[in-house]
């Protein structure tokens, strides 16, 4: 049953008990997500995955948070907040100890699943609290909120960084994983006295399907169509029941669109459409933000050449930018407003990616900090925007667009900076090693689009039936991932991504802009406060 107390019920210091426990939950899944990020060649190589499997398995942390974050927005305000957070810390709980026992790549796999399924509940309540709690103030606390993620990445990036300096040979990614229950243990110990508020629509007494309309048709078939293609394409993957038809994505986007149409025929209503396009803006969000996270260290290894300094410092360097300017975003948005801030994040996004691209020296660390500054505010004032301009929604408008964006980082974000990470260096290839191109190349595929790349098992046997100097000599031009030397091709294809990467954040200061002028031309961007009804 849910409760009827009101943020307004509660004495300051049960709102940041409840706050900082809600900021604990997404730390959690924050160290979850550094653990797969710094250990999963590590577990790759002990249960002898392939590369491919490694992705699949960091991709099972990520599409069922969507699944989770859309189902319970729509029934969370009838369970309560605290019987879901408590199977949130329970899933993450036996994630992390499964993950520490897993022998094969289907045990791993299913724990893994049920880190993304708690990290769905997570913020399918996390976000809604913030909003009910600080509704004058939501782009301010939600944007402090989503400071744990990034202290989730940097804690567990440096946790084991540390602990493995201290250890002949490592402590083990079995060990790592376990990492994530000490600061999921604090936030179940935390939440157990709390009092939690109705969400802010409960409160002013909008009705359940006037919430369902702000979604509507066109936000429905999005998110519909980014769930049938990927929660597919795992079936596909995984069972081998059935082989993936050529024509999957025009599939998926069908039944995206009928499933949408359906929807918005039995709530009566298309949608808002500016909501409907911050959804559509989640993609190069999504993209900017955590698929060049994904492949940071890829993309920071060619630059890094020459510096004694392991890629993966690079992840917690911007994590600590990031961590820092969302705690004090109540200073930064006195002077914007959301839209104008997202515009000026492009700005900066775009301007550090590019100049990375070519970067030498110490400008590598000072356009790494623009990238870092861009990327710091996109997803908070995305949410605070929503939760602002579309309160009516109740959680389900909020999470919604944050569940887009997830989805559209393992659908489009990390595959595409990846697509072209590997076209690039088939194409380096060809040029400076044509034999080995003759004899490596094969085909990938990308959504609907196809590309060449170069298969690391036929390029290992190629130069395998070399002669020593010789596969020194290819060595230059290219090595297999994980080896010590980058390759040219590597190098080339590095800074490449970087730039192509500069692409999505420029057109988001470009549309951001346009929606900053529009607001500006009503007269100043101003949120929607409901009342009692």
């Amino acid at each position: 049953m849910t409760s009827n107390i009101h943020a307004s019920d509660l004495s300051d210091r049960e709102k940041r008990l409840l706050f900082w426990a809600s900021f604990l939950s997404l730390t959690a899944a924050g160290v979850g997500f550094a653990f797969r990020m710094a250990k999963g060649g590590e577990y790759g190589e002990a249960l002898g995955l392939s590369n491919q499997q490694v992705g699949e398995v960091f991709g099972a942390s990520l599409w069922p948070i969507a699944l989770t974050m859309i189902g319970f927005s729509l029934v969370v305000d009838r369970t309560g907040y605290k019987m879901p957070m408590i199977g949130a810390f329970v899933l993450q709980a036996v994630s992390a100890v499964g993950i520490c026992m897993s022998e094969s790549y289907q045990s791993l796999y299913l724990f893994t699943i049920c880190a993304g399924l708690g990290h769905g509940i997570i913020e399918a309540v996390i976000n809604p609290i913030c909003a009910a709690v600080y509704p004058k103030e939501k782009t301010k606390w939600l944007t402090i909120l989503h400071a744990a993620w990034p202290a989730g990445m940097m804690l567990g990036t440096l946790v084991i960084l540390i602990s493995d300096s201290f250890v002949d040979g490592g402590v083990g990614w079995q060990m790592h994983s376990l990492w994530m229950l000490i600061p999921a243990a604090a936030y179940l110990v935390m939440y157990m006295p709390c009092k939690f508020p109705v969400d802010e629509r409960v409160q002013a007494g909008v009705p359940y399907r006037e919430m369902l309309q702000q979604v509507g048709a066109l936000t429905a078939a999005l998110a519909a169509f980014l769930m049938t293609y990927e929660v597919g394409n795992q079936i596909f993957q995984l069972t081998g029941w059935f082989e993936k038809p050529d024509s999957w994505f025009s599939i998926s986007l069908g039944v995206g669109i009928a499933l949408g149409l359906g929807f918005g025929l039995l709530v009566g209503s298309l949608g808002r459409p500016l909501f409907f396009l911050m959804c559509l803006l989640m993609i190069p969000v999504a993209t900017a933000e955590l698929g060049t996270d994904a492949w940071i260290r890829n993309l920071m290894a060619p630059v890094l050449t020459g510096y004694e300094i392991n890629p993966a410092m690079a992840l917690v360097f911007s994590a600590a930018i990031m961590l820092t300017l969302r705690v004090f975003a109540g200073g930064v948005l006195k002077f914007f407003s959301p839209p104008g801030l997202l515009c000026v994040s492009g700005i900066f996004s775009a301007v550090g990616l590019y100049w990375l691209a070519g970067a030498t020296g110490a400008a590598v660390f000072v356009a790494f900090v623009f990238y870092a500054l861009g990327q710091t505010y996109y997803w908070p004032c995305i949410l605070g925007f929503t939760s602002e301009r579309y309160p009516r929604g109740g959680a389900l408008t909020l999470n919604t667009v944050s569940a887009i964006g997830l989805l559209s980082f393992g659908v489009i974000g990390a595959p595409i900076l990846g697509a072209f990470f590997d076209e690039s260096i088939h194409e380096s290839v060809v040029a400076d090693a044509p034999e080995l191109a003759e004899s490596a190349s094969t085909e990938g595929g990308f959504m609907w689009m196809t590309h060449k790349k170069i298969d690391a098992a036929k390029a290992g046997e190629f130069a395998a039936n070399l002669n020593e100097a010789d596969q020194a000599s290819l060595a230059e031009v290219y090595s297999k991932s994980g080896s010590a030397q980058l390759g040219s091709a590597q190098l080339e294809a590095g800074r490449g991504a970087l730039k192509f990467a500069a692409r999505f954040p420029a057109l988001l200061f470009v549309i951001f802009g346009i929606i900053a002028l529009y607001f500006r031309s009503k007269g100043g961007y101003k949120p929607i406060e409901l009342t009692e009804e």
